[in-house]
């Protein structure tokens, strides 16, 4: 079976290590922790992809070069199929979420995030795997997230302060396993061992 793995991110030097291309982020680390091969271009469209295996089922990685709004739009190269999609996870920043939370989730709305209503528009359906990365500052358990769209804009264009690094690179070992076990053994078991 074939499995696919997205992160969304914006393209360019500057938006490289902002809280809003975690999901990017995630996806360049899973390619190195996986001793997956190189980086390479596909030529078909604006992306990066890598191929490997996890246990006997072959993964793609894929890196979108485009802006946040325009990920999706590389997908139809890759997904043919309802069936294909249903085997699409895609990682993405969760501004709910504190920084070192994670959630998985199937089938749900894009709940305003314009890289996934980018996807859903693209493979023309919701049902595919999410993995939302927490990307705010934690207050007595509760994402401590920015008012006002100005502000959030700010904050997610933002680059992470170095203790949260730390957390996120904790978080990507976490990340690591849970791709592993959704590829190995199934959605529903990965949800339940990890949500």
């Amino acid at each position: 079976m074939k499995y696919f793995v997205i992160g969304l991110g914006n393209k360019g030097g500057e938006y490289k290590d902002t809280r809003h291309n975690s999901g990017a982020q995630i996806v360049e680390y899973l390619q190195l922790a996986l001793d997956f091969p190189d980086w390479r271009e596909n030529k078909k469209v604006k992306a990066k992809e890598s191929n490997g295996k996890i246990g006997k089922h072959s993964v793609t990685l894929i890196l979108p070069e485009q802006f946040m709004n325009n990920n999706g739009k590389i997908l139809p190269a890759f997904i043919k199929s309802k069936n294909d999609a249903s085997r699409l996870l895609v990682i993405y920043d969760e501004l709910d979420l504190p920084i070192g939370k994670m959630k998985l989730s199937f089938a749900r709305s894009s709940g305003g995030h314009k890289g996934l209503e980018s996807v859903i528009r693209s493979i023309r359906t919701k049902d595919f795997m999410r993995l939302r990365v927490g990307i705010s500052p934690e207050s007595k358990g509760v994402a401590k997230k920015p008012k006002g769209e100005e502000a959030v804009v700010k904050f997610i264009l933002g680059k992470f302060k170095e203790d949260e690094l730390e957390i996120l690179k904790k978080e990507k070992l976490k990340i690591k396993k849970v791709v592993e076990s959704i590829v190995e053994n199934g959605f529903e078991r990965a949800m339940g061992e990890f949500n």
